[in-house]
């Protein structure tokens, strides 16, 4: 599973590539990654990306209209940066974030499929997903 330091360095990687521009659309090869169905996926069309967060093991995307996509990769979960449109080839690739500088395909190894997809409303949204464990970078030794 990717664990603290992945997530950050997705997150980082990832702030130099999507922050303000706009999500072109979100391809779902499968019916099992996305867990939410309202709103509908294509809401995020051609929204414009405003930040990145990392909540517990999840990459939250927060887009314009207060709406934000939460990826959990789990254990065999990668993302990769490809040309724009790229094709999601074979069974191991599971969806494309469409940009116009390039697509970002969320891949996964394996048979089982355990990654997930959720779209979310507001910080509300974004906090019922939240595990609520220690946070490692704000917390202290008191």
């Amino acid at each position: 599973m990717p664990e603290l330091p992945d997530i950050s360095a997705y997150i980082s990687a990832l702030e130099l590539r999507i922050v303000a521009k706009p999500l072109e659309r979100v391809r779902v090869a499968g019916p099992f990654l996305l867990r939410t169905a309202r709103p509908p996926i294509t809401s995020v069309d051609s929204l414009l990306v405003r930040e990145l967060r990392r909540v517990g093991k999840r990459i939250a995307i927060g887009l314009d209209g207060d709406l934000w996509l939460a990826l959990h990769l789990m254990i065999a979960g990668r993302l990769h940066w490809r040309p724009s449109g790229a094709k999601l080839a074979g069974r191991n690739s599971l969806a494309a974030f469409d940009f116009p500088n390039g697509s970002l395909v969320l891949t996964e190894a394996g048979t089982k499929h355990r990654a997930s997809l959720h779209l979310l409303v507001g910080e509300t949204g974004l906090r019922s997903i939240d595990p609520v464990g220690i946070e490692i970078f704000s917390s202290d030794l008191n």
